[in-house]
C-alpha cells in the first residue's frame, strides 16, 4: 500500500529500486499521482457550479522489442500487478497497430534526480472558497454597473494541485509539485441589434494574485462588449491587418505549434517535407521558440511526463526553420534530441508531443509604427475561437477595428482571418516591440487530453494581403 501520508523520498526510493529490478524489457517507467483540485462556475450573482476532487493514481508504460504497453490505475495498491500487465501489453502487442508500425525505444537522456518543491507568490490552495466566490460574484456586479445593456456575466476559476513521482530504468527518478490556475469573466451585452460579448481571462503556475485586481479590464470588457453591438460587420477582402499580442500568440500556438509537434510529423512525408528543417518561414527578424523555463507561466515545466528537463526549443530562428518538438520517443525515430515536450494531462493518459510555452520574440517597430502606410487595414485584438487544419486556419477576432489613414477608427463585427500559414508567415512584414505575457484560461487540445496548460507570449505583428471574411464574401 503507498501512503500519501508518506510524501518523502521512500517513495521515489522504492519506485527507482522497483523499475531498476526490472530487466526483462527495454524500457519501463512508472508515474504516481496525487491530484486535488477546485472548479467554480457563476452567473450573475451566484454561484451556478463547485467542486473539490481528489484523485489518486498512476500508470506504468513499457517499451519490448517494438511494441508498447501501457496501463494506468487509480490508487496506490499492487503496482507490481501493474507492471506485469503493461509487461504483458507490450509482449503481445501487434507493432502494427501503431501510427508510424514499430515503436521506437525512447531517446537517451542523461538520467535525473530531482526534487521539485511547490513555490508560491499566492497559494490558491490557502484561500478559503468563499473569497474565490467573493471576487468572481464582485467582478459580475462591476460588469452591471458599468453600462445596463450589460446582461449577463459568466465566471470560471478553476485550480489544480498535482504531486507527482516518476522513475524509470534508466535511472531517472524526479519528484515535483505543481500548481495551475486559471479562468475567465464573460460580459455579454444585448440590445435590439443582437449581443455581443468580451471577456477576461487569467492563469498562472504561481500566484492566486491573477485573479485579483481586474477592475479596470471588466471595465474595458463591458465598454467593449457594449461598443460591438451597433458596429457594422467588416466587408469581406483582403487586407494589411494588424494583430495584437494576444491573436498573435494564439496564431502561434494554433497554426504553426501544432505543425512543430513532431508526433503528427512522423509517417507523415507531407508534412515531413513541408517543415524540412532549413527552410526559410518568415522575415529575417521572426523568432519563434516554445519554452518550459517561464516561471508563472502556465506552460511552466521544469520536467516533462518523460523526466526530460526543460529547455528553450528555437522553431523559427532568423526566419528560418530549425527545430521542432520531440518527447523522447518522436526523437529516437528521427534520431534527434528529445526536448522536453511529452505531456501528459493525467495519469489516465500517456505522455504525448505538446507544447509549453509558445513565443514570438519581440522585435524593434515601436506600435504606433506599425500602423504607418496603412490605407485601409484591420486592427485585431483577441479571438472568440478559431480552428485549424493542417496548414490552414481560420480565427475569429474578438475586436476588430477599421485602420484608415494609418489611425484605428471605427469597430466592425465579425472578423474573420483565415489563410495559409507558410505564407502568412512570409506576409509578416514589421513585429513590434511591445512584447505581452499573455496567461489565460482556456487550454489546448489534442488526442483527448484537454484542456492541457499551456501559454503564449508575444509582440503585435502587421502582416500584408490577409484575407478577412465578413460581409460580402
Amino acid at each position: 500500500m503507498w501512503d500519501r501520508e508518506s510524501l518523502d523520498e521512500s517513495i521515489l526510493s522504492s519506485l527507482r529500486a522497483l523499475v531498476a529490478s526490472q530487466e526483462d524489457v527495454d524500457y519501463i517507467e512508472i508515474r504516481l499521482e496525487y491530484n486535488e483540485s477546485t472548479n467554480l462556475e457563476t452567473l450573475n450573482d451566484h454561484v451556478r457550479h463547485q467542486a473539490h476532487v481528489v484523485e489518486i493514481g498512476g500508470n506504468v508504460r513499457v517499451f519490448h522489442q517494438g511494441a508498447v504497453g501501457f496501463v494506468h490505475f487509480d490508487g496506490w495498491d499492487d503496482l507490481p500487478r501493474h507492471i506485469n500487465d503493461a509487461k504483458l501489453l507490450a509482449k503481445w502487442e501487434n507493432s502494427s497497430s501503431f501510427p508510424w508500425g514499430s515503436q521506437d525505444s525512447p531517446a537517451p537522456a542523461d538520467p535525473v534526480y530531482s526534487v521539485q518543491r511547490l513555490v508560491t507568490l499566492e497559494n490558491p490552495l490557502k484561500v478559503p472558497l468563499e473569497d474565490k466566490i467573493h471576487l468572481l460574484l464582485g467582478y459580475a456586479e462591476l460588469a452591471h454597473i458599468t453600462h445596463p445593456l450589460v446582461k449577463s456575466v459568466t465566471g470560471r476559476y478553476f485550480d489544480r494541485y498535482r504531486h507527482l513521482w516518476f522513475a524509470d530504468n534508466r535511472g531517472s527518478a524526479i519528484e515535483q509539485e505543481k500548481l495551475d490556475l486559471g479562468g475567465n469573466i464573460v460580459v455579454m451585452a444585448r440590445n435590439s441589434n443582437g449581443t455581443a460579448q468580451r471577456g477576461v481571462s487569467f492563469g498562472s503556475s504561481n500566484d492566486f494574485g491573477v485573479l485579483r485586481n481586474l477592475d479596470d479590464q471588466i471595465k474595458d470588457a463591458a465598454r467593449s462588449a457594449v461598443a460591438l453591438l451597433d458596429a457594422p460587420e467588416v466587408e469581406g477582402g483582403e487586407y494589411t491587418v494588424v494583430v495584437d499580442p494576444y491573436l498573435a500568440g494564439v496564431f502561434a500556438h494554433e497554426a504553426f505549434g501544432h505543425l512543430s509537434e513532431a508526433d503528427g510529423q512522423v509517417g507523415d512525408e507531407g508534412l515531413l517535407e513541408q517543415m524540412v528543417l532549413g527552410r526559410k518561414f518568415g522575415p529575417p527578424n521572426l523568432h519563434i521558440y516554445d519554452t518550459g523555463k517561464d516561471m508563472g507561466s502556465r506552460g511552466y515545466l521544469p520536467f516533462d511526463d518523460e523526466g526530460v528537463p526543460a529547455q528553450d526549443v528555437d522553431l523559427i530562428k532568423d526566419g528560418v526553420l530549425v527545430g521542432r518538438l520531440h518527447s523522447r520517443e518522436t526523437a529516437a525515430h528521427l534520431g534527434e534530441r528529445p526536448t522536453g515536450n511529452a505531456r501528459a494531462l493525467h495519469y489516465r493518459f500517456p505522455p504525448i508531443v505538446r507544447m509549453r510555452n509558445t513565443v514570438i520574440a519581440p522585435g524593434d517597430t515601436a506600435f504606433a509604427d506599425l500602423f504607418q502606410g496603412i490605407k485601409r487595414g484591420i486592427y485585431a485584438k483577441g479571438t472568440h475561437g478559431g480552428q485549424t487544419n493542417g496548414e490552414l486556419f481560420t480565427f475569429l477576432a474578438a475586436e476588430a477595428y477599421l485602420i484608415e489613414d494609418g489611425k484605428i477608427t471605427r469597430p466592425v463585427r465579425n472578423a474573420v482571418l483565415t489563410g495559409n500559414v507558410f505564407s502568412t508567415l512570409q506576409q509578416i512584414t514589421a513585429i513590434g516591440n511591445d512584447f505581452t505575457r499573455y496567461e489565460g484560461g482556456g487550454g489546448c487540445g489534442k488526442a483527448g487530453q484537454m484542456p492541457l496548460p499551456v501559454s503564449h507570449h508575444a509582440p503585435s505583428l502587421r502582416i500584408e494581403r490577409c484575407v478577412v471574411g465578413g460581409r460580402g464574401r
